[in-house]
Order: structure tokens, then sequence, then C-alpha cells
């Protein structure tokens, strides 16, 4: 249920209305109310920290104070701030969001820093690269970044999630290093792909219900419920994966905590080779799972 939030922040100077609106959101019992309240300042200002340091005895005008205070209304409702503002920042690069796609997290970075690993390790010239469940591009478009000769193809399920990756690619310089398809996972596909990498959805259908509302209530259920047990995006990926992969090739996926070892039985499954163990986030849980397809 939406709380209202009266407009404290008319009259109010940047830094006193910065203030302010960090004292509602602690007050809502919100991580991070300091940087939210900075974020959103910035955004409604169009200025950076320094920005902010430098006027913070201006006032704000009656449409800055009334934005300021719409942003947190919805942010105390539990919207998280990357879906108010319509963007976040992954691997350093800016992305546009939208109702279909995922907020992308700091833990996904692991699953580009493995693809990294493993594409060096081969020195592949004009790599093909598969993101599969695409969603924003960030993945994709993160490798794309850091391997000047590679192409890539994303697919997705939601036409307004390709539609996004898309603008994303076309913003970031990468549109004519990449490609977008609709379709379940590999399916519309053929390779060979000397990387593929995904963050299919994984958690439990059960489990769903009780993440934080920033989750539930905001991104798309498409792109996390996993089915009963959390892994029946790997049971249709990974053999797939493993047909469409260039000898030599790797396979890399985001895996749920917990999940790392399961992953790996069902990739040696599918004949890939686990070569290393998973590569873990900043909160040291196994996050990337990864998998080479071994030469003839």
């Amino acid at each position: 249920m939406t709380r209202r939030v009266s407009n404290a922040f008319t009259g109010q100077s940047i830094e006193s209305a910065r203030r302010a609106l960090a004292a509602q959101l602690r007050s809502a019992q919100l991580d991070e109310a300091e940087l939210d309240a900075r974020i959103l300042i910035s955004a409604v200002l169009g200025l950076d920290l320094t920005g902010l340091i430098a006027q913070g005895a201006r006032a704000l005008t009656s449409a800055e104070a009334s934005q300021l205070a719409q942003y947190a209304e919805r942010r105390i409702a539990g919207e998280p701030v990357a879906r108010i503002l319509g963007t976040r920042e992954f691997w350093g690069l800016p992305f546009r969001l939208s109702e279909a796609t995922l907020v992308p997290r700091p833990d996904t970075e692991t699953v580009v820093e493995r693809a990294l690993e493993l594409f060096r390790e081969q020195k592949i010239h004009r790599p093909r690269i598969a993101d599969i469940g695409t969603g924003s591009g960030a993945i994709l478009l993160a490798l794309l970044h850091e391997i000047p000769d590679a192409f890539g193809v994303g697919t997705d399920l939601s036409l307004t999630a390709l539609g996004t990756a898309r603008g994303n690619a076309a913003a970031l310089g990468l549109g004519n290093r990449s490609a977008f398809v609709a379709c379940s996972y590999l399916a519309a596909l053929s390779g060979p792909f000397d990387l593929i990498v995904s963050n299919p959805p994984y958690i439990p259908s059960a489990e769903i219900p009780k993440l934080s509302i920033e989750v539930r209530e905001h991104d798309p259920h498409l792109a996390l419920d996993g089915g009963n047990d959390g892994y029946d995006a790997y049971r249709v990926l990974i053999p797939q994966a493993a047909e469409r992969l260039a000898p030599g090739g790797a396979l890399v996926v985001e895996a749920g905590q917990g999940q790392a070892r399961n992953i790996e039985t069902l990739m040696a499954a599918a004949a890939l080779v686990v070569d290393r163990p998973p590569k873990a986030d900043l909160a040291g849980i196994p996050r990337a799972v990864s998998a080479r397809k071994m030469p003839p």
C-alpha cells in the first residue's frame, strides 16, 4: 500500500532537502537512506556530488520540490531507486531499464569476470557470444565492451526486454556488433559460440513471496521464477548450450545461494568439463559457475 509523503521540501535549500529526504527514508526503515537520498536529489537537479555541495544553499524550485516528493513517495513504497530513475549502472556502463528487465546487480558482474577469464585463456579471434535471457543486455554488452572484436546475440522471451536491450546496445555504440532474438533459451540459435552466458531465473517458486518488496513487486517474475526447485531453466539451458558451444568454448551461468554444486552436476551430465571452482561474489557466495566443451 502506497504511503503518502507530504512535500516537506518546498522552500528548502538543496542541502536541507537532502537531509530531510534521508530522514524520511530512515524513518521508513530503508537501507542506505543517505545514499538513496543523494542519488534521488541528484537526479532531480541534474547535479553530481560536487554540484550538490557547491549549490547546497540554493533553494529548490517548486517543480524540483514536487518531483523530489514524488520520488520519496515511490521509494518509501518500496520501489527501487533504479526503477524510479529507469537506469542502473553495471560494469561501469549505464543501462536503461523497463518493466520486463531485471535491475542488473553487482553479483552478476561475477559472470562477466569469469567469462573474461575464460576468453582470455583461449585467445580467440572474433569470438561469438550468446547471452540467454538477456533482459537489459547488461552481461552481453559488458562483454562486447571489453572484447572489441566480439559479436554477440542476446535472446529473451520478452519483446519489451529485447527492445530495451537493443536500445542499450545502440546507446553504448555496440549496435553493429550485437543482435537480439525472441526465443526460448537457445531454441532459435544454431551456433557455434565461443562463450555462452546467462543469468537465468533460479528462485524456487515458493520463495518468491518471501523476497524483498523491491524484488517481488518490481522485478519481472518471468526472470525470477526457477520452478519448484529453482533448476528448471538450467535443465533446459545447459544441454542446449553444450550442443551449440564450439570446441573449447565455455558456458558461464549465475547461480543462487547453495545451487552451484547441483549446477555443476547438470553441466557434467551434458558432457561439459568443470575445470575450476565457481567464482564467488563479494559476500563469498559461489555465484558464477562455468564449464568448457572439450575438443573431440
